[in-house]
């Protein structure tokens, strides 16, 4: 059979191109840390391959015949909520079942299903690990995976009720337990009544070291895509990988992704004989994006949690000089999920992210805007009239900005937002909007490109049109200045054959007769479309 890009679940090695999987991580320290009967952490953001490291794991310590070793999900107790009465037997009958599957030990299963009616929910996990331990002829080691996936006192039981046994290892308790999830037990935050929180710090003070899951390398993921070369001899365009770094800084399951679509979704591409061009791969990228898959739409929920807005509205407003105000946790917090970076400097983890989320964010809408046709700005040429499209964003923007605003729950952004919105509406008629924003860089640079033959597409030439948007601070006069300066290198940076600068004016107090206006400018032989909004 011949191997494929895999996008969904864990890694079959017979089935799917993947790097050794206990490459990923400092195996040596790993081994040491179960040696010295520790108990430690082990998290990742969602669709990293944890699961399918957690497994190689396992693979590997029953194989040294030193341990044996059990994977359990637990993620179904989720369903319990707070109900430790329902969630720790969910949680333990999961555990079990783990334990005969992959360790094959039918006495554990029996004494379980005679004991646990009569055992208590605040006991029965500690019971359950010691009944293990006892009647294991080695030493165990539990993986436990998606803990973080549950609430109040179901989570908290289980925490203590490890921590209760842990003195009696390795005898009669596991001799080492890893906590895996998507957050480091530091951020389980557990409110019981009262409003009292607890941390999984203190519910779980005998941790002895978070250990974090990295995405692939940039060589790593080069070293990736090219499996599928050395096993079909179809050829990559190599401009295609510094795209594809760039897109995915390693994210394994972005670069899984797009390799599947690249060479399978995209149905010419079943030709092995036809290399991949960098076209090829912009469109797989694009289709992505649209697709709105289901890791990429998952990002929407995490971007109504409070700590997540904290983080990322800063980022989307330009605005903000620096990460002054923001807790510390918070930003580690949102950089655990996988949604930011924070070395050199905070930023959106990949360019994938940094387009899906505005989209994201302005999904309801975007396609709640009414009366825009992509065929009312496409003149004979098959050109997109600017002058046309932002004169209707100008009029757009004054019609419903007050309402539309009050509509996004990141406010700080809302005229950004409200017109990647309104752009990506048109767009999405045959184009591509590019995105790029960050802290402190006090604007917002969009790069459209455009298809000027409709039979080649995207393939064929491009108009590319740059849009940089302001916020007016302070002087007009000093904010167009700068704006022009920003504009034009973005324009040289990108190749663009036209560019506008749209200046965004908040102030309650200005009348819109002075809001809106429009004029032409030009920085070093470059014109410029200027717009008041």
């Amino acid at each position: 059979m011949q191997r494929f890009f895999n996008n969904a679940g864990p890694i079959k090695p017979e089935m799917h191109y993947h790097l050794p999987l206990l490459q990923r991580l400092d195996w040596d320290e790993i081994e040491q840390f179960i040696r010295e009967q520790r108990y430690f952490v082990l998290h990742a953001p969602r669709q990293t391959g944890k699961t399918s490291t957690l497994l190689a794991m396992m693979q590997a310590l029953n194989a040294s015949g030193d341990y044996a070793c059990a994977y359990a999900n637990i993620e179904g107790a989720q369903a319990a909520r707070g109900d430790e009465t329902q969630g720790i037997p969910a949680a333990c009958d999961a555990l079990v079942n783990a334990i005969d599957v992959y360790l094959q030990q039918p006495a554990l299963l029996s004494w379980y299903e005679e004991k646990k009616q009569g055992l208590a929910p605040q006991h029965l996990l500690t019971q359950v690990l010691q009944q293990w331990a006892k009647s294991s002829d080695k030493p165990t080691v539990l993986l436990l995976d998606e803990v973080d996936t549950l609430v109040g006192d179901t989570l908290i039981s289980l925490l203590r009720q490890i921590r209760a046994g842990y003195a009696q290892r390795p005898e009669y308790f596991p001799q080492s337990i890893v906590l895996c999830g998507v957050r480091d037990v530091r951020d389980y935050r557990m409110e019981q009544e009262g409003a009292q929180v607890i941390t999984g710090g203190s519910a779980f003070n005998i941790k002895a070291e978070s250990l974090r899951m990295g995405n692939f390398t940039e060589e790593e993921t080069r070293s990736l895509w090219l499996q599928h070369t050395e096993e079909t001899g179809q050829l990559f365009d190599p401009d295609i990988f510094p795209e594809l770094w760039q897109d995915s800084r390693g994210q394994p399951w972005l670069v899984n992704a797009l390799g599947y679509e690249v060479t399978w979704k995209n149905k010419a591409a079943r030709d092995r004989s036809q290399t991949i061009s960098l076209i090829d791969y912009k469109a797989a990228r694009e289709r992505l994006i649209q697709s709105r898959a289901t890791h990429l739409d998952q990002l929407s929920d995490k971007l109504k949690e409070a700590r997540v807005h904290g983080v990322i509205s800063r980022l989307l407003s330009t605005e903000e000089e620096d990460t002054e105000g923001l807790k510390t946790d918070d930003l580690q917090y949102v950089a655990d999920l996988g949604l930011i970076t924070l070395r050199p400097s905070v930023r959106i983890s990949n360019r994938i992210y940094q387009e899906v989320l505005p989209r994201e964010l302005t999904w309801p809408t975007q396609v709640m805007i009414a009366n825009q046709e992509t065929s009312w700005y496409i003149d004979a040429g098959h050109r997109l009239n600017m002058a046309k499209l932002l004169t209707a964003f100008q009029q757009f923007f004054r019609e419903h900005s007050d309402s539309w605003s009050e509509g996004f729950d990141y406010k700080e952004a809302a005229p950004q937002l409200l017109m990647q919105a309104f752009l990506q509406r048109i767009i999405n008629g045959g184009g591509r909007l590019t995105r790029e924003y960050g802290l402190g860089r006090k604007r917002t640079d969009l790069l459209i490109e455009w298809p000027l033959d409709p039979q080649q597409g995207m393939y064929g030439p491009l108009q590319r049109v740059v849009i940089e948007l302001k916020l007016l601070r302070g002087s007009l006069d000093a904010v167009i200045a700068q704006g022009l300066k920003q504009t034009f290198d973005y324009c040289h940076r990108v190749g663009a054959d036209e560019a506008h600068l749209v200046i965004f004016n908040r102030n309650p107090k200005t009348p819109w007769s002075k809001k809106i206006w429009q004029r032409k400018a030009n920085h070093q032989g470059q014109e410029v479309g200027v717009w008041g909004t």
